[in-house]
């Protein structure tokens, strides 16, 4: 099952690594994918690489996509120094009737 990651921009505009989410249904995996649609050439992650867990050195394949689709999740408090959650977050459900410019920025980690 495919782990979806999560990621918001900072106050300058650049794309953030935040999180990655729990292991997804087939199901749900299926109806995100139908949603999602691949990055175009130049995506700032490109050549990036992830970790299949935290403390892990094994890496993930993984597709770049256009960050156009917002989801709601559920997460802990516990974050990084850099102000990623430590926990993955739960994936709750897509919003569509939601754009990336209705959602606020992530503030830094106090």
């Amino acid at each position: 099952m495919p782990r979806r990651h999560k990621a918001s921009e900072d106050d300058r505009g650049r794309f953030q690594y935040t999180s990655r989410t729990t292991t997804l249904a087939q199901a749900t995996s299926s109806t995100l994918a139908g949603l999602l649609a691949p990055a175009p050439p130049g995506h700032s992650w490109t050549g990036w690489s992830f970790s299949a867990g935290w403390g892990t050195r094994e890496t993930l394949t993984v597709t770049l996509v256009r960050p156009d689709l917002v989801v709601e999740v559920g997460i802990d408090v516990a974050r990084d120094a850099v102000g990623r959650w430590r926990h993955p977050a739960r994936l709750h459900r897509p919003r569509t009737d939601l754009s990336p410019g209705d959602v606020p920025l992530l503030a830094p980690p106090p």
